[in-house]
């Protein structure tokens, strides 16, 4: 940050902060986070950091944020907004997560919005038992009764567009292997695109979030900005909205205009993973766009 003429602090969250000497686009970020979660790829985030830098640097204008603690709910996006005030604009370059772009052909797509997400979990109760001698129609598994819940939840998200349900957690009492379950929790993550999806996910699914956010929505003015770069480069124009959460949708949802410019993920779209890849060829466009972005704002 330094090196790209960027004066340089860290906030009370721990936000790492480059901003802009000259002044001369005041309010107008770029950046990302630095955290990633365990098994993580090295693209998640740290994609979004670089990139930023060296766009700034390239543009010669615009100032960069590193986000603290982006996996855990946005801890230092969500300190920000809060103390005030928000940036102008801001734009976030981030890998898809996904194997859309690669589907389409597409090196670059423009983000149109982010999904809602409900994090919560469900507790099951059964009967504790010999797992020798309790017969099979005795029995009142804890664990079975999970596994049929967890497959109602997936048929309620099929159910409803663009929505999906994860359970990544299970914690099984008393967890021996000879005793049939007594008790499990189970993690729930529910996503969908719109406030109303959200809302029929959640109720159908009988569950009370303990984390919660509202899907948000980029910026028009934004958009169309990025749009202009891609098309002047002869570059394909794909809109498509993030299933995974941001530290942009946590600006854009406190009001600052935010955009997000996804970069095209390989090896099948895969992501939270050592597998995770974008090539250096779309990473380098990425940063033109950026940089043109920077300078036409």
């Amino acid at each position: 940050m330094r090196e790209a003429g960027l004066e340089v602090e860290v906030d009370a969250a721990g936000n790492l902060l480059g901003t802009d000497l000259k002044g001369s686009v005041p309010g107008v970020w770029t950046g990302s986070h630095l955290d990633t979660v365990p098994e993580g790829g090295k693209f998640d985030g740290a994609l979004g950091v670089v990139a930023g830098i060296e766009a700034v640097e390239q543009a010669g204008r615009g100032s960069v944020v590193v986000f603290r603690d982006e996996e855990r709910g946005c801890i230092g996006s969500r300190a920000l907004v809060e103390r005030g005030p928000l940036p102008d604009a801001f734009l976030e370059v981030h890998v898809e997560q996904g194997p859309r772009l690669a589907g389409a052909g597409a090196p670059l797509g423009i983000v149109t919005g982010v999904v809602g997400v409900s994090r919560g979990s469900v507790v099951v109760d059964g009967r504790a038992g010999h797992a020798g001698t309790t017969p099979m129609d005795a029995r009142d598994d804890a664990l079975v009764k999970a596994a049929e819940l967890m497959l109602r939840m997936r048929d309620v998200a099929r159910s409803i567009e663009g929505a999906v349900v994860t359970v990544g957690e299970l914690e099984v009492e008393p967890g021996a292997v000879n005793v049939i379950p007594s008790r499990v929790t189970m993690s729930v993550d529910a996503r969908a695109p719109t406030a109303e999806a959200c809302a029929s996910l959640i109720e159908q699914l009988a569950f009370e979030p303990t984390y919660r956010t509202q899907p948000a929505q980029m910026d028009d003015r934004l958009r169309q900005a990025l749009r202009a770069e891609l098309e002047a480069r002869g570059l394909p124009v794909v809109e498509l909205t993030s299933g995974a959460g941001h530290d942009a949708a946590v600006l854009a949802a406190a009001g600052a205009p935010s955009a997000m410019l996804f970069v095209r993920s390989l090896n099948d779209g895969v992501s939270h993973s050592p597998d995770e890849l974008s090539s250096p060829e779309d990473v380098a466009l990425a940063i033109e766009v950026l940089a043109g972005w920077l300078r036409r704002l």
